[in-house]
């Protein structure tokens, strides 16, 4: 089947507009006239296809059912490549089986290992799929608990900073030379005041 799209060079979402630009510039391009011998073939040939795919996709109910069936084809196509490719490392699994002499259980195990890798949306996979995200949870848990451990030793520094203010505040409030400013420092000073105002009952 003809991948008109990829004829006409637009994205398969293009608009009519667009569309019919694409098939201008194309149809210009590719004249038969402009070209001569092998070429000029090629430019009928190429010239044929573009007016092929103008003529589907500038009408919205054959782009329909032209897509309906693209998309059809795509799908076979993906699962065609998919079970070459799977049947491909089978045989090459089965060929480094034959060639290496393990136990019937050491054989056994790679196969297992294999077809659940190969079921994709079966049990197993699901299974697999759960104990990883199991796994990246743990890890993040790890994580927050480190960031626990910063915020307890954080609340422990300002603790003992303020533990350390008062202690030099009693101490200042001991010394003579110091003992007027911090009189003044407290009992004048209108923020002291305020905060006192708020634990008189």
């Amino acid at each position: 089947m003809k991948n008109y799209y990829e004829i006409l060079e637009v994205n398969p979402k293009a608009s009519k507009e667009v569309i019919e630009k694409a098939y201008r510039v194309l149809i210009r391009k590719y004249h038969p006239d402009l070209y001569s011998g092998e070429k000029q073939q090629y430019a009928e040939k190429k010239t044929k296809d573009i007016n092929e795919a103008y003529k589907i996709l500038s009408d919205e109910f054959l782009r329909e059912q032209y897509n309906v069936e693209l998309e059809k084809e795509l799908i076979m196509d993906r699962k065609n490549s998919y079970q070459a490719q799977r049947s491909t490392m089978e045989t090459k699994n089965n060929d480094n089986n034959n060639s290496n002499n393990f136990t019937r259980q050491e054989k056994r195990r790679p196969l297992q290992k294999r077809e659940h890798k190969a079921q994709i949306g079966s049990f197993a996979s699901i299974l697999q799929l759960m104990k990883q995200l199991i796994q990246d949870l743990a890890r993040n848990k790890g994580k927050h608990e480190g960031r626990k451990e910063i915020t307890q030793k954080d609340v422990f520094a300002i603790a003992l900073t303020i533990i350390v203010v008062i202690l030099i505040g009693i101490i200042l409030w001991f010394i003579p030379f110091t003992n007027g400013w911090m009189r003044e420092l407290l009992f004048e000073n209108p923020l002291f005041n305020w905060i006192g105002g708020l634990f008189k009952f």
